[in-house]
């Protein structure tokens, strides 16, 4: 049985289907979304709920001529699927694969990267005025859904496309039904009767009959449009919309992809922004999917008969740990709270909402209300904790600093997926934080080892009589025992793991574990190698460090995090501060100043050199050729570390041996790309 999917090569091969052949084509594409995420793991309930709307857009729009900018992104696949690579799909997610959100540098027809919410409105209405500027004629859609609707962003592109009244469509896609009410048939065929292109026609003629009526003719147009406005906004929820300045068509039934072409060729060349307001299902098609939507909205490997997912036994992951930490020090103050944008699962909020309903909040897709938020709560005496990923923190960095850090508000930052993140790629990944947190007034920040120290941060966080930052790494922990009580760290403390003479490896946050095991493979080639786990960046360990710059022939630093403005920068800040006669060689291990694309985290941090193997070989370059090198009696009677391969230069490292020069007595080299 030949498939029709198999036959689609781009756009063009779509629309030589008959349309009520689209059915099975929604039915194959549904399978081959099942067959692939189950293997790779990624976005289902959102992809499987716009099959027939991404059909439609297809088959009624020209693109990549007629450009769409999805929301997010998460939901393209099957706009992937539709747009030339069916053939990659199986290496979605995966490293040097397709991306899991539209992405420019892999195909002509996507037009925004994306990754984070909020963004398609501005973006299309942007391509829609370079459009008019140009004196173009194609079309612009943009597919928000009603999650990043609660994006304040998403506002601010209505209300500026409504100003504006450039000709463009904004497709809202509803899969949770929280916006409208009126879903009902009565409703839909009154949007279908005074939206359809005869009625909009038939409207326009009456206006111009009335206002030529001599004398009262306007008086009588304006009372008519009062009226059809207040019909609309009885049965129609489409007011707000229609306020904002824009045409609204809806609710349509997002799974109709007969009633979605009808609708989208009516509109097809109108004047001024429409918002078309489409009714769809997560998980459409697949009903354990359907029943938990939230569970199914980014999936791992699953089993597709049965619906388990096919996850390996592993230790508590520093979400969970962090979630219960926090449960616990909330049943002892009851000033405690859980704040999240729009992540309660990914948090671990959730978990703390079913101990503490009343104390907990939800805000949406609205990263910089939930700060301010927080700092309210705060000044009135609650300790509010606000849970969100690395990468969704940035879009609140005014907020941080103007309304919490300016004022000195207590309030407690967790940094979910800090570091290299995996899957979700380039704008997931939570490489920045130190860099954008650390420079900031009566900040604290912070980063475990392991999830104990997470425990024991939380607590010291929440103490802490100003604003506070942990950061914590994606994925399972490392199985530590949890002491019975969590204690309060000392700030601005330090801790050292193992002492040494040769090398010091200072490390921050999660890489204190790989320290410690290059720790002991430098020790089999006869090095003496002290073990540094910082603890804070901000406030730092000084004197801690300096002891060390002076007792050790050199230091390096490592973290998961970009070179610049890091853990590392920071440590050569305060040498080159309290040691500026000394000549201090320091080499900086993090991530390279470049974009770090989508992969499994392990593959990720192979290439960026940040694996075992790379970083005893980064080392011990820069110990034989640096520290060894600097002196020439220094190597009489020593041994040269043997170098196990590779060129030993580290992704983000601050060394180039043959480049080197000195600032204030530091020896500091150009990061290598």
């Amino acid at each position: 049985m030949s498939s029709l999917l198999d036959g689609i090569n781009g756009p063009q091969d779509l629309k030589k289907l008959k349309r009520e052949e689209l059915p099975a084509l929604a039915v194959e594409i549904r399978d081959t979304l099942l067959a692939t995420i189950s293997k790779t793991g990624g976005h289902l309930g959102s992809n499987l709920g716009v099959v027939e709307l991404t059909l439609a857009l297809h088959y009624v729009f020209d693109s990549p001529r007629d450009k769409f900018v999805w929301d997010v992104g998460h939901q393209s696949y099957v706009h992937k699927l539709l747009t030339g690579r069916r053939e990659q799909f199986d290496t979605l997610r995966q490293y040097e694969g397709l991306s899991g959100f539209t992405k420019r540098e892999e195909n002509e027809h996507d037009h925004w990267n994306c990754g984070h919410g909020g963004t398609s409105i501005s973006a299309a209405l942007a391509f829609a005025k370079a459009r008019d500027l140009k004196k173009e004629d194609n079309e612009v859609v943009a597919i928000i859904g009603d999650g990043s609707l609660t994006a304040g962003m998403a506002f601010e592109g209505l209300n500026h496309t409504g100003h504006l009244k450039s000709n463009m469509i904004v497709i809202l896609n509803d899969n949770e039904m929280s916006i409208s009410t009126n879903v009902g048939g009565m409703s839909a065929h009154l949007s279908q009767i005074m939206t359809g292109q005869v009625m909009r026609k038939i409207k326009g003629q009456i206006d111009e009959l009335l206002q030529a009526i001599p004398g009262v003719g306007k008086d009588i147009s304006h009372f008519a449009r009062k009226v059809d406005h207040a019909i609309k906004g009885v049965f129609i929820p489409g007011r707000l919309f229609e306020d904002l300045g824009f045409r609204y068509v809806g609710p349509l039934d997002g799974h109709d992809s007969e009633a979605l072409i009808e609708s989208l060729e009516n509109l097809k060349g109108e004047k001024g922004p429409t918002l078309v307001h489409v009714i769809t299902r997560k998980g459409k098609g697949y009903p354990v999917a359907e029943e938990k939507a939230e569970t199914w909205h980014g999936a791992s490997p699953f089993d597709v008969e049965t619906g388990v997912f096919l996850k390996k036994k592993s230790n508590p992951g520093y979400t969970a740990v962090f979630a219960d930490a926090l449960i616990d020090l909330a049943k002892e103050d009851e000033k405690i709270l859980g704040i999240t944008a729009a992540m309660p699962s990914g948090t671990g909020i959730s978990k703390f909402g079913q101990a503490f309903p009343d104390r907990t909040f939800d805000v949406g897709m609205a990263e910089q209300h939930a700060v301010d938020f927080a700092g309210g709560l705060a000044l009135e005496g609650f300790r509010p904790v606000v849970a969100i990923y690395s990468t969704f923190l940035q879009r609140a960095y005014d907020q941080v600093v103007h309304d919490i850090c300016l004022m000195n508000i207590p309030v407690t930052f967790a940094l979910d997926r800090a570091g290299i993140v995996g899957e979700d790629g380039a704008t997931h990944q939570g490489l920045y934080d130190i860099a954008y947190l650390r420079t900031l007034p009566n900040m604290i920040v912070m980063a475990p080892k392991d999830e104990n120290e997470l425990r024991h941060m939380l607590k010291t966080a929440i103490i802490h009589p100003g604003p506070a930052a942990i950061r914590y790494p994606r994925g399972a922990g490392l199985g530590v025992p949890l002491d019975p009580e969590m204690k309060e760290l000392e700030i601005g403390k330090g801790e050292v793991i193992q002492d040494g003479t040769d090398i010091a490896l200072i490390a921050y946050g999660h890489m204190v574990p790989p320290a410690q095991d290059l720790a002991k493979s430098l020790e089999g080639e006869g090095l003496s190698v002290a073990v540094i786990n910082a603890r804070f960046v901000k406030p730092m360990d000084t004197d801690l460090i300096c002891r060390y710059a002076q007792s050790a022939k050199c230091l390096v630093t490592m973290e998961e995090h970009v070179v610049q403005g890091g853990f590392g920068s920071a440590v050569l800040e305060e040498i080159n501060e309290h040691l500026p006669e000394k000549n201090i060689l320091v080499k900086c291990i993090g991530v390279a100043d470049k974009v770090i694309e989508h992969g499994a985290p392990a593959l990720v941090r192979k290439d960026l050199k940040l694996d075992p193997e790379s970083l005893l070989n980064t080392v011990q370059e820069f110990y034989n050729e640096v520290v060894l090198g600097a002196d020439p009696n220094s190597g009489k009677g020593k041994k040269k570390v043997h170098k196990t391969g590779g060129n030993g230069q580290n992704g983000g490292d601050q060394s180039n041996p043959s480049n080197d020069k000195k600032e204030n007595g530091i020896e500091i080299q150009p990061v290598n790309g």
